[in-house]
């Protein structure tokens, strides 16, 4: 690049950094999210808190080493860049940091290239549940529209890009204002989703949640017999406004509600936790690694600010900082708690199957504890919380275009990418060629995410997609019950495409922590041996668990199975790119020379 070129400003202090690394774990936006993807995964959610506290162990080793890391060689680029100083200053292993720089750089934009499209998706999701709640004639809340949904998700990318495209200063702002207006908001929800549970025990009159209108009742619902597909199934009997007609008792009054904590309906499959401990409890170990393998993606982030060492004022100081700040206060603290209350909460008015069935089960909770601490406005109560969770969403999804997008910038400054992903906006200063780029690759992982949003397991019924209102923006793409079961669910599946792009590059990223304290005067045997040798194996273990587990009866098989084509292609593809880029070029796999690279002292 030439002399002149325009270079990044050195603005961001320890707090800035940790904000930005904060607002990609985002636990407002995952916690209403990711709840409805871990609840599909077949009946491994027992075991869903337990998989977030794997999750967050591994994410915790990982984190020291990229802290680590940071220390050593502040920069631009993250695991990208630390993989080529790693090397370069090894006294042996020195001959391969292009090759090293390149395997991570790649592999890292599988989750930096796709995350960013989840996150667009789940908008999308996010967005039609609250247009069903809001306009029930034109939507459905639990049944989004997926043309609607993709139209959203195409929307957020461009407006994020554009945001990310101004600079990483109004980033942070906005960052930081999400951050303090999620996390309490969230807070507060776990707040009384425990208090909710405590205050009713099994057989008080408590709240009956019903997906039809989106509202809870304090009655028993009366069914009656309707003809879908040629068949007699029981419905809820409505009036003629939607709300579900009360059953009567022989003096012609409603029936109270009474709940329960069941742990299993007659066909095995899980309801509710019947106390604490089974909230907290492992269950199975195999459904902890299935769970853990789609946790991942509300703990990722903390790595973000590696990214940002150019824009840092005290890199070598504040950035290790921020790294393990961020994962401690959204993970360790946040997400234990409101995953705990969230599970605790589930009862026979609204179980872990009404959450398969729902777009979005964290608001449907937030209604039912809302109309009892409210007085039977948990809708509005809902509506307040889910604006929190939008701008949760901005926030991530904002974050992470920024970390990708300057890993893209990396790559290209060095050629390894084509050279205009290496350009800064002369203005901005901003990797304006990367965010755009990323914002069309986000705009089709959106669209693809919400295609077939409630494909395999839940898979809705046909009574459910009767009811939906027809439309080309709220019914287009709802077919039959099994067609929609034989097709995979592909949020789900971009989810877990994601996920393994990120053990892909935390495993990768351990090992480099290996390589750059390996006889380092700086090395201690527990940061810089021990921890990054349990971050390997536990990275490579949840990558297996794609392969394996689904063998034995864990979680589902199209989408993992799916997800380790995708990410194969995209092995493939990375290897052709970097043969002919190199011949092309003129450019060896392994360095000639010692000083040939970027060395750091």
């Amino acid at each position: 690049m030439a002399d002149n070129a325009p270079k990044m400003q050195a603005t961001l202090g320890l707090t800035g950094l940790t904000m930005n690394a904060m607002a990609l774990i985002a636990p407002g936006a995952f916690l209403w999210l990711t709840f409805f993807i871990q609840a599909t995964a077949g009946n491994t959610t027992p075991a869903m808190w337990a998989g977030i506290v794997l999750a967050l162990l591994l994410c915790l080793a990982t984190a020291v080493c990229y802290a680590e890391m940071a220390k050593l060689y502040p920069g631009t680029g993250s695991s990208y860049y630390f993989a080529e100083q790693s090397f370069l200053n090894h006294e042996k292993a020195w001959k391969y940091a292009r090759l090293s720089k390149f395997i991570v750089g790649w592999g890292s934009h599988l989750y930096y290239w796709v995350y960013p499209g989840v996150m667009c998706g789940v908008m999308g999701v996010l967005c039609g549940y609250l247009a069903g709640t809001l306009w029930p004639s034109f939507m459905s809340a639990s049944l989004p529209g997926p043309v609607f949904m993709g139209l959203v998700a195409v929307a957020t990318s461009f407006i994020v890009a554009y945001i990310a495209y101004r600079g990483v200063n109004g980033s942070t702002a906005v960052n930081i204002a999400i951050n303090v207006i999620q996390i309490s908001a969230l807070l507060v929800f776990s707040v009384m989703a425990i208090s909710y549970r405590m205050n009713h025990p099994p057989g008080t009159v408590a709240w009956n949640f019903d997906s039809g209108s989106g509202d809870a009742y304090t009655y028993e619902f009366a069914t009656k017999k309707d003809t879908v597909n040629g068949q007699q199934v029981d419905v809820v009997d409505r009036n003629a406004d939607g709300t579900p007609k009360p059953m009567l008792d022989a003096n012609g009054q409603p029936v109270p509600f009474k709940i329960a904590y069941p742990d299993k309906d007659d066909k095995g499959m899980f309801l509710s936790h019947s106390s604490g401990s089974s909230v907290v409890g492992i269950h199975s170990f195999g459904s902890v690694f299935v769970q853990a393998t789609i946790a991942i993606l509300i703990l990722v982030g903390f790595e973000s600010v590696t990214a940002m060492g150019g824009e840092a004022r005290n890199a070598k100081r504040d950035v290790p900082i921020a790294v393990i700040t961020s994962l401690l206060v959204q993970g360790a603290f946040c997400y234990l708690i409101e995953y705990f209350a969230a599970n605790y909460f589930l009862n026979s008015g609204y179980t872990m199957q009404s959450a398969t069935g729902s777009a979005a089960p964290i608001g449907d909770m937030m209604v039912v504890v809302g109309n009892a601490l409210f007085g039977g406005h948990g809708r509005a109560f809902m509506l307040i919380q889910a604006f929190t969770v939008f701008l949760a969403i901005i926030g991530t999804t904002l974050s992470c275009m920024n970390t990708g997008a300057r890993v893209t910038y990396a790559m290209g400054q060095d050629e390894e990418l084509p050279d205009h992903y290496g350009m800064l906006h002369a203005d901005n200063l901003t990797p304006h060629r990367s965010i755009w780029t990323l914002a069309v690759i986000s705009a089709i992982v959106g669209v693809i995410c919400v295609s077939v949003a409630f494909g395999d397991g839940p898979a809705p019924k046909d009574s459910d997609i009767k009811a939906i209102p027809p439309g080309i923006l709220s019914s287009f793409g709802y077919t039959t019950h099994d067609q929609m079961a034989a097709l995979p669910n592909t949020l789900l599946l971009m989810t877990l495409t994601s996920n393994f792009g990120t053990f892909l590059l935390y495993g990768l990223s351990c090992l480099t922590c290996l390589v750059a304290f390996h006889h380092h005067p700086m090395y201690n045997p527990l940061k810089h041996t021990l921890i990054p040798l349990f971050g390997v194996v536990a990275n490579l273990l949840c990558m297996g668990a794609y392969l394996v587990l689904p063998f034995m009866g864990y979680g589902t098989k199209m989408e993992p199975f799916g997800a380790l084509g995708l990410a194969a292609v995209w092995a493939i593809y990375g290897g052709i790119y970097f043969v002919r880029g190199s011949k092309m070029k003129g450019r060896t796999t392994l360095v000639g020379e010692r000083g040939a690279g970027k060395a750091v002292a």
